[in-house]
């Protein structure tokens, strides 16, 4: 059966390759239904000397690695009359041709059953595909042109969406290796709704929702008018769109509730897996997600860190500049929602409270700075271990950290220059993003020195707060716009437990994180709390009973397990850490003209009315 299969696809490839440059694919799905695509990749022109194969192990949009190659087999390798020739494997996902013509033909099985936005995932209703984790790639021909053709006859009703070129025949294009690994697909019976965007020089591009989900069209209508609203104010923050490539921009949504769940950036597309039974009924919850990869359409897509240019997909890929290609994006997904009226005011808030608790009373944030963190990113980005890590007391994610700095500087720019942040991502889009000029950390700097006519000030914040591990004074700027930055539960007592487990009336602690009261006793990850105060507790509720009994400053004694072994300490309590922001008019203070107006320039909508 494998035999005939591998003939039969080799059949499928034109001969018209003979006579061209381009790698050519042809994809079908003749057992979808357990998850299996077969793939055949001719390579014509191929120089002397030893070919290598590869899978990729790593993604655009993803900085860890990922071993694609796992899910490759019955892997063959033929000549132009289809002759078998000999396959060394010299790594887990690489493989050598040492003898082979001008021709060589490649055949294999791909498993895919996880649908998100690193994986691919193929059944009886889609087939979801991220490319390196779908298409194996010949070494060193990078520049060439990639033809794909997909066959699915069986598969009712099923059509491709994706941001490569059409060329009819079900046959897509893409100029070379980096845009081909950038532009994921979506083969479904999906339905879609699409609208037309006017740039800033007059011309029309078309944005698409695509959504593969049991939902009516009259939904996807309707969410489709919300992320027209949002769209806008992302139009709005950088004065024009990009100019996408065949003019069109792709929302690929796939939503089920066994999905995997994830968003991912692509030049022209984003591809967005939600874990809901369908869209109707959770338009709110799922347009946080599409309005952090639609900013990156222009922030990491164009407006592009040389660290990550071009992407290397046979390694991780480390980038001192995360901090602000994601924690930016993050910053600006939440808030362009506030300002397009599909969020209020109080989850702005809310968002801006998560990060400013985590840049202030984490380990990780108060030990690394920005650029440490962007470059954990190649452990920390969905990347797997076994191993236990002291992630928790080094690392804060890139994402909320740099969408903390981001708070920080558009309310400075706002208190200190009348300027907006917006009009830093702007001035950087005019001179790099732009005309697509990679930039290096000086780069940013250098940018922020000129907007601000003060190149003092961008010099010591990026000396403080991205090189350093200094804090900015968030209460202070906060108060600008009327908010008051205070602890959330002022004298209330404070182990540093953490989210405790509890199975069969035993307590066991997490990893504790340093600086908190349970550190400092020396308790971590895997103790089992005996005793506290000397009393007894076997769960949760029994905790806070005793705790709740006591002040900050109190020292209170612990028994526990360590490794079977019963042991004790004392734990001097501590102040509840965790802060909260909240408008000062409901604190009863005053809510000034000028903290409104403040307030109001920031959160609202920034579309300009004619």
């Amino acid at each position: 059966m494998k035999k005939i299969l591998s003939v039969a696809l080799i059949s499928m490839l034109s001969l018209s390759a003979f006579a061209q440059n381009e790698i050519r694919y042809v994809v079908s799905f003749p057992n979808a239904i357990h998850h299996e695509a077969e793939i055949a990749m001719e390579i014509p022109n191929v120089p002397a000397g030893n070919l290598k194969v590869r899978m990729s192990r790593s993604s655009p949009g993803r900085y860890a690695t990922h071993e694609f190659g796992k899910n490759v087999y019955n892997l063959k390798a033929f000549d132009a009359s289809g002759k078998s020739l000999v396959i060394k494997p010299s790594a887990g996902d690489v493989y050598e041709i040492s003898s082979h013509g001008n021709v060589v033909k490649v055949t294999y099985t791909l498993f895919g059953n996880w649908i998100d936005g690193t994986y691919a995932g193929f059944d009886e209703t889609h087939a979801h595909m991220n490319i390196p984790a779908t298409f194996a790639f010949p070494v060193g021909m990078d520049a060439r042109p990639r033809l794909v053709q997909f066959r699915y006859a069986d598969q009712q009703n099923w059509k491709v969406a994706t941001q490569l070129k059409p060329m009819g025949n079900n046959t897509y294009y893409a100029s070379n290796l980096q845009y081909f690994m950038d532009s994921p697909i979506e083969i479904a019976d999906y339905k879609t709704s699409s609208w037309e965007v006017k740039n800033s020089d007059g011309k029309a591009q078309t944005i698409h929702l695509i959504a593969h989900s049991n939902d009516t069209q009259k939904a996807i209508d309707h969410y489709a008018e919300m992320l027209k609203k949002m769209v806008d104010e992302h139009f709005a923050v950088w004065g024009e769109f990009p100019a996408y490539d065949y003019g069109n921009y792709y929302f690929l949504e796939d939503v089920y509730p066994s999905n995997a769940g994830d968003g991912m950036e692509h030049r022209n597309s984003t591809s967005i897996v939600q874990r809901t039974p369908k869209i109707e009924g959770y338009e709110s919850n799922l347009l946080g997600t599409f309005s952090h990869e639609y900013f990156h359409s222009w922030n990491v897509e164009r407006l592009r860190p040389k660290t990550l240019e071009p992407f290397n997909f046979e390694h991780s890929n480390i980038s001192d500049e995360l901090w602000l290609a994601e924690g930016f994006t993050q910053y600006y997904g939440g808030l362009l929602l506030t300002r397009a009226g599909l969020k209020t005011v109080d989850n702005s808030l809310q968002a801006f409270n998560g990060m400013v608790n985590a840049v202030l009373n984490s380990p990780g944030a108060k030990n690394f700075s920005p650029i440490e963190a962007s470059r954990y990113a190649v452990f920390a980005d969905a990347g797997v271990a076994i191993d236990q890590t002291n992630k928790g007391n080094i690392f804060l994610s890139y994402y909320t950290y740099g969408a903390a700095t981001a708070l920080a500087l558009d309310l400075r720019l706002r208190s200190e220059f009348k300027l907006t942040l917006d009009d830093y991502m702007r001035a950087l889009w005019k001179t790099y993003g732009k005309p697509e000029i990679p930039y290096v950390v000086s780069d940013l700097e250098k940018t922020l020195g000129e907007l601000t006519k003060n190149p003092s000030f961008a010099k010591d914040f990026f000396k403080k707060y991205i090189y350093g591990t200094e804090k900015n004074d968030y209460a202070k700027l906060l108060l600008n716009a009327g908010l008051v930055l205070r602890k959330a539960n002022p004298g209330q007592a404070y182990t540093g437990f953490g989210n405790m487990s509890v199975s069969d009336g035993k307590v066991t602690l997490p990893q504790t994180l340093q600086g908190t009261p349970a550190y400092q006793a020396g308790l971590d990850v895997g103790d089992v709390l005996l005793t506290i105060d000397w009393q007894e507790v076997n769960d949760l509720a029994g905790v806070e009973k005793v705790i709740n009994a006591h002040k900050p400053g109190d020292v209170i004694a612990i028994t526990y397990l360590y490794r079977g072994l019963q042991k004790s300490t004392k734990l001097t309590l501590a102040e509840n850490p965790v802060l909260e922001i909240i408008s000062i008019e409901k604190t009863g203070g005053t809510l000034t003209q000028a903290m409104q107006t403040f307030r109001d320039n920031w959160l609202n909508s920034q579309i300009k009315t004619k």
